[in-house]
């Protein structure tokens, strides 16, 4: 019997049942997407999710993340309000009463803000006040000495102005991280979208079994690769009352783009066809782009809902992806919530920068496949 598409179960499986856990931190958490791969993982395993903290300075992305990990000791506040101390100081009062409410951590993961490295920010590219923040993640292993520590981010964070990836590895290995780091092609995940991020990997010295290095455990073996049909398909007539399922009302010039897109099979409007501002010499040829079925899709961003901000014309119907669609093709199965997202905006933020699951699970996989994450240890 063929198994059951993995994006079409709504069952949630029972991540927290378990006789052994995994202990997990998401610092700058979102709506949970590391997470949900590591739970992911750990239940392929046997293993029981324990989520002892979890912090996002958002309140529509830790709603979301509390609807979908009710027993998580989840968290609206500022990262820096956990771990306040300079890096390499002795612990403060604050780190000293978080570390002792923690306990043991097996896996501290986190995806700083990385807006501010992103390629697409040009008004503050590589020199954001916020890239300062992905320090925190090592200041968090100092603190809480977890097995691993996993910090993902896009790849222009190597190029930080303030050297923030040189910086948290010198930490890590000084304080007894054996770390290295790596530039992922998700589609090679079975992400269906041509999405590339960094991937910082420490592990703690004495979690290494003999003859293990921490660049064996980032030689990820290869994923199924999936098209747009094999991630939405299902969803092309899709008639339902949930706003997740309703795409953005388009405007009657992008409706009539769309619609000469489909009518003549082309991905890319002619550029006679773009609003006067987007005509002319210019690169972005995926603007007011219609996406194939038999391609992944471009990055998923918070606008995927209009023509105007990238390749996200539906394949075959005179719209954009719908909030479920886009959810799909981050990775995120139906049985994940986004109900509690209040507004249009905040879910399409959410879904946007949400850190797509399979990354933290296939490696999170490898950590326990290897035994160093084994909570027997």
């Amino acid at each position: 019997m063929a198994s059951r598409h993995p994006l079409h179960e709504v069952r949630r499986p029972d991540f927290e049942l378990g006789e052994r856990h995994l202990r997990v931190v998401d610092l700058f958490a979102g709506c949970g997407g590391l997470t949900l791969g590591a739970a992911q993982a750990a239940h392929d395993h046997g293993l029981a999710i324990e989520v002892p903290l979890a912090v996002d300075f958002e309140q529509a992305p830790s709603d979301v993340f509390k609807a979908n990990f009710p027993k998580a000791n989840a968290h609206v506040a500022a990262v820096e309000s956990y771990f306040d101390g300079a890096i390499g100081a002795e612990p403060t009062r604050t780190e000293l009463n978080v570390s002792e409410q923690v306990g043991a951590v097996d896996l501290l993961i986190g995806g700083p803000p990385c807006q501010g490295h992103s390629n697409l920010n040009n008004h503050t590219r590589r020199d954001d006040p916020k890239n300062r923040l992905y320090l925190r993640m090592a200041r968090a292993a100092e603190v809480l000495r977890p097995r691993v520590v996993v910090i993902e981010n896009v790849p222009a964070v190597v190029h930080d102005s303030q050297q923030v990836v040189t910086r948290t590895t010198e930490e890590l290995t000084r304080i007894g991280y054996r770390v290295a780091a790596t530039r992922v092609e998700l589609v090679q995940l079975g992400i269906p979208q041509t999405r590339r991020r960094h991937i910082l990997l420490a592990v703690r010295s004495d979690a290494l079994t003999a003859g293990l290095s921490v660049e064996d455990l980032l030689k990820f073996e290869p994923q199924n690769t999936h098209d747009l049909r094999w991630a939405i398909g299902d969803l092309e007539h899709a008639s339902t009352d949930r706003w997740i399922d309703v795409p953005s009302r388009m405007s009657p010039e992008n409706q009539k783009r769309i619609q000469w897109l489909i009518d003549h099979d082309e991905l890319n409007l002619p550029n006679e066809r773009r609003p006067k501002c987007h005509q002319g010499d210019h690169s972005y040829v995926s603007m007011y782009g219609r996406l194939a079925w038999s391609q992944p899709a471009q990055t998923i961003t918070s606008g995927f809902g209009s023509m105007g901000q990238g390749r996200y014309g539906h394949p075959s119907q005179p719209r954009t992806l719908t909030p479920h669609e886009a959810a799909r093709i981050q990775g995120f199965p139906d049985y994940f919530r986004f109900d509690a997202a209040v507004t249009r905006t905040q879910l399409s933020v959410i879904i946007g920068n949400a850190v797509p699951p399979a990354l933290s699970r296939v490696l999170t996989t490898r950590l326990i496949a290897l035994r160093v994450l084994d909570s027997d240890s």
